[in-house]
C-alpha cells in the first residue's frame, strides 16, 4: 500500500526514488527539474567527494577555488552568443538578482517589465517580477513599484504581435532598463511563445536600449530538447540565468552575459558590492563541471529531444481521445498536458492526478497559475520501460477522471 502524501526520500538513482518506507516510485518530476542526467550520477557524486575530502570551501571572490575558475570557462563555452562572463550563486532566485542589478547598473533605469504567468523566485528583488498573486499578496507593499507584467503569448501569430505592442508600451511607461522572460514559461503552464516572440523582444530592447534578460533556470541545460531553450529560435540575450540543472544536485546558479554588459560592474575597492559567502562554492562547483561533462559526453541534449517527441506523441493520443486532455504543453523533456476545468465541487484534475498517481509509484506534478496543468519533466536518462510505466498510470488516470 502506497502512502498518503507527503513521501519522506531515502535514496534515488537515475528517475527511480524510493521513500523511508521502501515504496518505490518512478520519478517523472526529475526533481524540480533538477536531475537531468539522473539522481546521484555516479560522477558527479564521486566528483562531490573528492572535491569535499580537497578543499569543501574557500574564501568566496577574495581567494578563489580553481574549481569555480574552472566553471566559469566552461560556461562561456557552452553559452550562446557571446555570453560569456558570469556571476555565480546558489538559488536560482539569486541568479535573477544579480541579473537584475546588472540591468540596473547598465542602464541606470530602475523600471523592470516581466510577463504574466513568470516564476522567476521568491527572494525579494525576484519576487517583485514574478506574477503570481499568492506569492506576492503578503509582501506586495515592499515590492518594487516599477515592475509592469505583460501578457505571455501563446502560438498565434495575433497573441505575438499583441504582446509585443503591450511590452512596447511598458517598456516606455516605466522606462524599463531591464526585460525579463521566459523562453519557455516553466511554472506558468509550460507554454511556448510563438513563431517571432523572442525575435521581436530582442528588436525592442536593441530600439531602446534595454537589458533583455532570459531565465533558463528551468530550461537550461538540454531539458528542452538544445543546451538552452532560446537556441531553438537562434536569439541571444544580453544575460542569461541558469540553475537547477547546473549541478544536477547542489545549490548553485549563475547569471551570464555578455562582456558588454558585465562591464557595468565597478571594480572592487575593497567591498565587492554583490558577494557572499559561500560564492563559487568549490563542492559545487565541481559537481556542475561533472554534470556538464556527463550531459555532453551521454548525449543527453539529443537524448531529452527525443524523448521530448515520445511525451509529445503520448500527449497527443490522450487530447484525441480524453475530454480531461485539451492540449499538449511544452518542449522536449519540459512538457506536459492542460487538463480541463474541475466541475463544481472538485479537485483540478492535475491536483487529483498528482496524489493519485503518487499511490500508484509515479512521481509527477502540476504546473500553470490554477495548476491546470500536469507537468512531464523527467530525467533524461530515464529509461523506456520506466517511461512507459509512468505514462501508462497517468493514461490510466486520466481515462478514470473522463469515466
Amino acid at each position: 500500500m502506497m502512502p498518503e502524501p507527503p513521501i519522506f526520500w531515502a535514496e534515488a538513482r537515475g528517475a527511480a526514488v524510493r521513500d523511508v518506507d521502501g515504496n518505490d516510485f518512478v520519478d517523472l518530476t526529475a526533481g524540480f527539474g533538477v536531475a537531468t542526467a539522473g539522481h546521484a550520477q555516479p560522477e558527479v557524486a564521486a566528483a562531490i567527494a573528492a572535491q569535499a575530502a580537497r578543499l569543501p570551501h574557500a574564501l568566496g571572490d577574495v581567494h578563489p577555488a580553481e574549481a569555480k575558475v574552472r566553471l566559469l570557462e566552461r560556461l562561456a563555452e557552452l553559452a550562446p552568443g557571446n555570453l560569456s562572463v558570469a556571476i555565480l550563486g546558489s538559488a536560482g532566485a539569486e541568479a535573477v538578482e544579480a541579473a537584475l542589478k546588472t540591468a540596473q547598473l547598465a542602464t541606470g533605469r530602475p523600471g523592470v517589465v516581466a510577463f504574466e504567468g513568470s516564476y522567476h523566485g521568491l527572494t525579494m528583488g525576484a519576487l517583485a517580477v514574478t506574477h503570481r498573486a499568492e506569492f506576492r499578496a503578503p509582501f506586495q507593499v515592499a515590492l518594487h513599484t516599477g515592475v509592469r507584467f505583460a501578457p505571455y503569448p501563446g502560438s498565434a501569430p495575433r497573441e505575438v504581435a499583441a504582446a509585443l505592442d503591450a511590452t512596447a508600451r511598458l517598456i516606455d511607461e516605466v522606462d524599463a532598463g531591464a526585460l525579463i522572460v521566459e523562453p519557455v514559461l516553466g511554472r506558468g503552464g509550460l507554454r511556448v511563445p510563438g513563431p517571432g516572440f523572442l525575435e521581436g523582444l530582442r528588436a525592442l530592447c536593441d530600439g531602446r536600449r534595454t537589458v533583455l534578460i532570459f531565465d533558463e533556470i528551468y530550461s537550461g541545460f538540454g531539458r528542452t530538447g538544445r543546451w538552452f531553450a532560446c537556441q531553438h529560435t537562434g536569439v541571444v540575450p544580453d544575460v542569461m540565468t541558469v540553475g537547477k540543472a547546473l549541478t544536477g544536485s547542489l545549490p548553485l546558479s549563475a547569471a551570464i552575459g555578455t562582456p558588454e554588459i558585465m562591464a557595468a560592474w565597478p571594480p572592487s575597492r575593497g567591498e565587492a558590492i554583490h558577494t557572499s559567502t559561500f560564492l563559487g562554492n568549490p563542492v559545487a562547483c565541481a559537481a556542475a563541471l561533472a554534470q556538464l561533462e556527463v550531459i555532453e559526453r551521454d548525449g543527453l541534449v539529443a537524448r531529452a529531444a527525443a524523448l521530448g517527441e515520445t511525451l509529445q506523441t503520448r500527449v497527443a493520443s490522450w487530447v484525441e481521445r480524453l475530454d480531461v486532455a485539451l492540449e499538449p504543453r511544452g518542449l522536449g523533456l519540459l512538457s506536459g498536458v492542460r487538463l480541463a476545468d474541475p466541475s463544481p465541487g472538485q479537485p483540478p484534475p492535475a491536483a487529483w492526478l498528482m496524489g493519485e498517481a503518487l499511490r500508484r509509484g509515479v512521481l509527477v506534478l502540476p504546473e500553470g497559475p490554477r495548476g491546470e496543468v500536469l507537468a512531464l519533466t523527467p530525467p533524461a536518462v530515464i529509461t523506456a520501460a520506466q517511461l512507459d510505466a509512468g505514462l501508462d498510470v497517468v493514461e490510466a488516470l486520466l481515462e478514470a477522471w473522463t469515466g
